[in-house]
């Protein structure tokens, strides 16, 4: 018996990690908006993870190739968007891990775009050098860079199943 998930096409599949993106973008904002969260410089280089992916996704979904070959390209740019979803939020995670006052991510990325070039910005926040350390929101006892990570990793998982199954 096959669900609607294994019949599903490989345009509603990309459309729903599309949408799943949007939501945790949108969630991510109402957080800043609302409940006054900054997000810290490795925050930012998540939700920049998020939205690629998305677009990603979004593509996809609009394009709808026929061929295996071209789902597989949609897959591949989708996996590495999410791996480097995965490296991003793993390492705020490890900075969250290490004791109070250790780690930190350093001056705003604003200012550190003005006054740097971009890979010496890139470095200098995989480094954590501001309040990467605090976990300032939790939900079932995770941070939100381990909800982040989590999400990267099912979002992996689901742009592969859905652009290298056989159909």
């Amino acid at each position: 018996m096959t669900t609607i998930l294994t019949r599903a096409s490989f345009r509603l599949q990309f459309f729903l990690g599309f949408l799943a993106c949007a939501g945790l973008l949108a969630y991510a904002i109402y957080l800043q908006l609302h409940d006054g969260l900054e997000p810290c410089n490795l925050c930012i280089f998540q939700r920049v993870a998020f939205a690629a992916l998305g677009l990603v996704f979004l593509l996809g979904a609009l394009h709808g190739p026929k061929r295996p070959g071209g789902r597989r390209a949609y897959g591949a740019v989708a996996l590495i968007a999410s791996l480097a979803g995965i490296s991003v939020a793993g390492r705020h995670v490890w900075v969250q891990m290490q004791p109070p006052g250790m780690t930190s991510c350093g001056a705003p990325l604003s200012f550190m775009r003005e006054t740097m070039g971009t890979w010496d910005v890139v470095r200098k926040v995989m480094t954590a050098t501001g309040n990467c350390g605090d976990v300032d929101w939790t939900f079932l006892g995770l941070s939100m860079p381990a909800w982040s990570l989590v999400w990267f990793v099912l979002l992996a998982i689901w742009a592969g199943y859905a652009a290298f199954r056989r159909r």
